[in-house]
């Protein structure tokens, strides 16, 4: 587990103080960490919007970093995403297998590189979409992922409509 959690604080997820306390309770009564990776959100309806907003506020934060946010550097990402929806849309539950849940989580873990490797342009991608949130967030919800791989695309879409390269 210290390996993960390496990966995650090298990422940029770190425990606060508070979590620290928290963890050594939870030590102690064998319930597991909680650090802030962990926490979950939920898209609303509107996602396209925060699409846009992420983006627009990605490119006044960025400056000129900006032009080195190209769609490969979030292909991989994509790509993966792409994979699980069409074997979500196939399945017809309201909640995923425990082979699409593994591949979310993967997915999540995939991020947490990526952050890791492009520290300077992933990583702020990535925190101000609250995409590790959002992945949290989704557990079994077939839904759920549904609207995540929306806002995915929604990302990528305004990406390339402010002027982000290929």
């Amino acid at each position: 587990m210290t390996g993960m959690k390496d990966a995650f604080e090298k990422a940029g997820y770190k425990n606060n103080r508070n979590d620290k306390m928290n963890e050594n309770r939870e030590r102690r009564s064998n319930t597991g960490m909680k650090a802030n990776f962990v926490k979950s959100a939920e898209l609303t309806e509107d996602y396209t919007l925060k699409a846009e907003q992420v983006i627009g506020e990605l490119r006044n934060e960025l400056g000129r970093d900006y032009g080195r946010f190209t769609t490969s550097k979030i292909r991989n990402i994509l790509s993966m995403v792409n994979e699980i929806y069409n074997d979500v849309i196939i399945e017809q539950d309201e909640k995923l297998n425990q082979d699409l849940q593994s591949r979310i989580a993967y997915l999540k873990v995939r991020l947490v590189y990526e952050c890791g490797r492009e520290p300077r342009i992933i990583k702020p991608f990535v925190q101000k979409a609250n995409l590790i949130h959002l992945i949290n967030g989704i557990g079994d919800s077939r839904k759920r992922f549904i609207q995540f791989s929306r806002y995915m695309e929604a990302l990528v879409a305004y990406h390339r409509f402010y002027g982000g390269k290929d």
